[in-house]
């Protein structure tokens, strides 16, 4: 019945219980309220049966309901429709630079490295509504898979497309992986730029240092967040190709350059982070979306509308008739 109305003061509920009260004393009292004459014998009175006098207990009933309604209307009901509008004001560039290197096909991650980044890399990506994001993917050597752009779906599914082949040349090449996301940001005008880097291994291919690709991030004012990704120990990797063109497979130790990531990292203002499973990549990504957030301004606008008047033009009408009951068709009942 009040679904979707607010009462602005409902400390004047409390006075409903004194109708309760009110209709014990009018119980009690009525009685007293109808003049008696008592006489010794009604012959020669004529006797007629009238049901009249049985309905003026409806005049106390319309005053209840009509101070109930009061009552209600004094607690002011009313319905609030409220609308929202957002605006961002500050925008966050994103680049992911991706390592497709072949040792990202491991299966220590499940169903391998690869496809369990991309997987938690698309609902971070989700999540960024309100950001530009961009993708980079490298190996021995790098290229642009998707400029920054805020088309969601043109990312979505550059990423879904990202897969090892042996186009790329093998290896691995952090410094530039780094160095292409870095010229992607340079000219961005965000006021917040990140590079997030993820690899399974060590720099050992491409001609630019990571430690030079990181010195031009500290220029641009570029934080780099980076991600060593592979569990601890030996990993199902693959070591060769047989005579069908198929990976084959074997367990090999995990080699991760942790030190020059975290030097990345913190000459950035970055963050290192290790993920050796699924759950924990996905921890990585949650925690660098806390991180880093868009300030969003939001205005709220709210419709009020007064629903008071109603049952105060209602409680006046009922209280209007029972006045005309009372001094028209019970005048002489009460």
């Amino acid at each position: 019945m009040f679904e979707g109305i607010d009462f602005v003061n409902k400390e004047f509920f409390w006075l409903l219980l004194a109708l309760p009260f009110a209709l014990l004393w009018y119980i009690l009292k009525h009685k007293n309220q109808t003049a008696e004459l008592k006489i010794s014998s009604l012959k020669g009175f004529k006797i007629t049966s009238s049901a009249l006098p049985k309905f003026k207990h409806v005049l106390f009933v319309l005053r209840l309901l009509a101070l109930a309604l009061l009552i209600t209307a004094l607690a002011r009901p009313q319905t609030v429709d409220v609308s929202t509008k957002t605006k961002t004001t500050r925008g966050i560039d994103i680049v992911m630079s991706i390592d497709v290197s072949a040792s990202m096909l491991a299966k220590d991650l499940s169903p391998n490295r690869l496809d369990a980044l991309k997987e938690v890399a698309a609902e971070f990506i989700k999540g960024r509504p309100n950001d530009r994001i961009g993708l980079v993917e490298y190996a021995g050597e790098s290229y642009t898979k998707t400029p920054i752009t805020s088309d969601k779906a043109i990312v979505l599914r550059s990423l879904n497309d990202i897969k090892y082949n042996t186009v790329i040349e093998g290896g691995t090449a952090i410094g530039m992986g780094l160095a292409t996301a870095v010229n992607r940001l340079k000219d961005s005008k965000a006021k917040s730029r990140i590079i997030i880097l993820l690899t399974d291994g060590v720099n050992n291919s491409g001609f630019i240092d990571p430690k030079i690709a990181s010195e031009l991030a500290v220029e641009y004012g570029i934080k780099v967040y980076t991600i060593g990704l592979g569990s601890n120990g030996m990993a199902l990797s693959p070591v060769g190709i047989d005579a069908r063109g198929e990976l084959q497979y074997a367990r090999v130790q995990v080699e991760i350059d942790e030190t020059l990531l975290k030097e990345i990292a913190k000459a950035t203002g970055g963050i290192y982070f290790r993920a050796t499973n699924n759950q924990k990549l996905e921890e990585i990504y949650s925690e660098i979306n806390k991180l880093e957030k868009t300030d969003i301004e939001e205005f709220k606008y709210s419709n009020y509308q007064e629903l008071y008047r109603p049952l105060v033009l209602l409680a006046l009408g009922l209280l209007f008739l029972e006045f005309l009951l009372r001094n028209t068709l019970f005048r002489s009942f009460v």
